[in-house]
């Protein structure tokens, strides 16, 4: 179901993007570059690369087509640059129907964009805290799952509160992906409660890894993000962690045979049965 073997160094930026385009590409910038400098082959940027503002009236006025926007083709200039992948973990744009969306967008080697993901799951939520989250009142979610065929890896998409559905992360690996990437702007308390365990148990149970670029700090917006960047192997075993909030960079190696490994030793995706009730 992988890629049967060699090792695929991985780059997880991890930001505090500003609430304009301009200053968040001057600040993702210099950051992909540190991790490709380090020797990344593939790139992972957070959720909102592009920019972060929860003021609605403020923020759709800016919003372009994925084409368009300014940050994600500063850094299609970088992936054709230096000849990396570089894995947009989301930029906040508009549809060709002039609705919003929350878009990953995977870039070869060239600065072509070759696959896109929407958003999946809408983070509409009241917790326990006071703090309310309504992003379907600003996007519109996708309708499939997205796995990319790269020379790298087969590569399987999500964003953020994705990881809290494990049938997507199934879906994927039954598909063929051997990494799962996990780009989030997480909250602080639930990042705090959940965000290690529930991206450990999306690895266990697919045999895949999954590697997870986050946003950190306090953001000009008023937000706090979680950050904790973190890389996870099939095993669910830790690969490479920040502890951290800070603009930052993880590098991780992933010894791409391990998935098959895992998925063998424990062959979940195969002993799964179909089932009626309750």
């Amino acid at each position: 179901m992988s890629q049967a073997g060699g090792t695929l160094r991985v780059g997880l930026v991890q930001t505090r993007t500003p609430a304009t385009h301009a200053a968040a590409l001057a600040h993702v910038a210099p950051l992909v570059r540190q991790a490709i400098g380090q020797g990344a082959q593939f790139v992972l940027t957070p959720e909102c690369t592009n920019v972060l503002q929860k003021d609605r009236a403020k923020l759709l006025p800016t919003l372009t087509a994925l084409e368009d926007d300014p940050v994600v083709n500063g850094l299609r200039d970088i992936a054709a640059e230096t000849g990396t992948w570089i894995d947009i973990g989301s930029a906040l744009v508009r549809r060709e129907d002039g609705k919003a969306a929350n878009r990953q967008a995977v870039i070869d080697p060239t600065g072509a964009i070759v696959a896109t993901y929407d958003k999946l799951h809408m983070f509409d939520v009241d917790l326990p805290t006071g703090e309310t989250a309504r992003e379907s009142a600003t996007y519109t979610p996708g309708e499939r799952a997205v796995v990319v065929d790269t020379p790298l890896a087969k590569i399987g998409l999500t964003i953020c509160y994705d990881m809290r559905f494990p049938a997507l992360h199934r879906a994927l690996a039954l598909a063929g992906a051997s990494v799962i990437t996990a780009p989030a702007a997480f909250t602080r308390p639930t990042g705090e409660a959940h965000w290690d365990v529930l991206l450990r148990a999306r690895a266990i149970e697919t045999g895949s890894f999954v590697i997870a670029a986050a946003q950190g700090g306090f953001h000009e917006d008023g937000r706090g993000t979680w950050g904790r960047s973190i890389a996870i192997g099939p095993w669910g075993e830790v690969l490479g962690k920040l502890d951290h909030d800070e603009p930052g960079v993880l590098m991780a190696d992933l010894d791409l045979a391990a998935a098959d490994k895992a998925r063998a030793a424990i062959p979940v995706l195969k002993n799964a049965r179909p089932f009626t009730g309750p």
